[in-house]
């Protein structure tokens, strides 16, 4: 018997000249599993915990957020989550797996033989479990695919250090591909004008647009973080599209913690202080967000809305995320065409699954 101990995790029985196969790893940030203070306490556990999100000394860190943050926090945020939480959970587990389900039957429409599943970074789906998954299946090829647009390494680069933790553990590691960032892709930012125009077309234009943006400590950019640059770019790309001045819109940074500087102007400071100069109506849009969730559910349509209104504002009006919208999902796909090129994912047409992903394609067309 060897006194060695093997590093690897057990693995599927392998089967040698098994047909390659390819699968896209649709990956969001993640969600509680429930309101619940325990069940938002231990999703703050692991998302605050890591190194990427939070870079400060890691044992002072570790301090801070054993000792006081997760005994005071997770009740606070949990009464928050109980206002966005649907029938369905989460509402960023919902669109996520949506958006991984529609993707999977537009790629099958353009012919290709492609598994789409998705995954959360932090709390349930795990990316290891998907990859575990993915690799069980007899998959060879894996496309991993961010809901984010813009790269940072407080979100994009932890994806890829969650990939190669798993990889760390695997012995037949499947050929990898990643998508680091499409923030100025023409096709998302054809969907984001899109759904802006599609909300002004209904209810009227405002005095201002705001795009908001997640905010992350202004030294991540001194430290070559591209983060702030691209999310300046979508925001111009945006306003081109949508042929505003630069009196037309405004870009500010939302979901501030802690006392650190973090990249300005703040979201809320900004509304209040457009109310109080008299301006009666904005839009708020949030473009780094692919999918509705608490940032901008409770964040930006209750407190920002409240924040405005109370300063003197008169109308508040939040546009919703990409979510399902037709022109998201057309982008995602072109995207995700894209980054496959060159792996050999067309299949014949008769194939009995190629029909049952188109068969579904159809089906959530016609539900949206």
């Amino acid at each position: 018997m060897s006194l060695l101990r093997s590093p690897f995790a057990p693995e599927p029985p392998f089967a040698h000249g098994q047909p390659p196969r390819t699968a896209v790893l649709y990956c969001n940030l993640g969600t509680p599993d429930s309101p619940k203070a325990a069940d938002v306490r231990r999703f703050l556990a692991e998302f605050l915990g890591d190194p990427r999100v939070v870079e400060i000394p890691r044992l002072l860190w570790l301090l801070i957020l054993h000792g006081i943050i997760l005994r005071v926090r997770p009740a606070k945020s949990g009464a928050k989550y109980a206002t966005i939480w649907t029938p369905e959970g989460s509402p960023l587990q919902v669109w996520t797996d949506k958006q991984a389900k529609m993707l999977q039957g537009w790629l099958a429409q353009r012919g290709h033989d492609v598994q789409v599943r998705w995954a959360m970074r932090y709390g349930s789906t795990s990316i290891a479990s998907q990859l575990d998954a993915l690799k069980a299946a007899g998959t060879t090829r894996i496309l991993v695919l961010p809901a984010y647009p813009q790269y940072s390494a407080t979100t994009t680069a932890s994806l890829w250090d969650a990939v190669y933790q798993w990889t760390g553990k695997t012995r037949t590691i499947p050929e990898l591909r990643f998508v680091n960032h499409y923030h100025d892709d023409a096709r998302y930012i054809a969907a984001l004008a899109a759904r802006v125009r599609g909300y002004w077309q209904h209810n009227g234009c405002p005095d201002v647009l705001v795009m908001s943006f997640h905010g992350v400590p202004e030294r991540t950019l001194h430290l070559g973080d591209p983060y702030h640059c691209e999310c300046m770019k979508t925001a111009r790309l945006l306003a081109q599209a949508l042929d505003l001045n630069k009196d037309q819109f405004k870009v500010t940074f939302q979901s501030r913690l802690g006392r650190a500087k973090w990249l300005e102007p703040y979201t809320e400071p900004t509304l209040i202080s457009m109310a109080q100069a008299g301006l009666k109506r904005v839009d708020v849009i949030c473009p780094a967000f692919t999918s509705d969730c608490l940032e901008t559910l409770e964040e930006i349509d209750q407190e920002g809305r409240a924040a405005f209104m109370k300063a003197g504002g008169k109308e508040f009006h939040y546009i919703p995320c990409l979510n399902d919208q037709a022109e998201w999902i057309s982008a995602l796909a072109d995207i995700t065409d894209q980054h496959l090129q060159g792996w050999p994912t067309r299949t014949a047409p008769d194939s009995a699954e190629l029909a049952a992903s188109r068969a579904q394609a159809l089906a959530l067309g016609a539900k949206n």
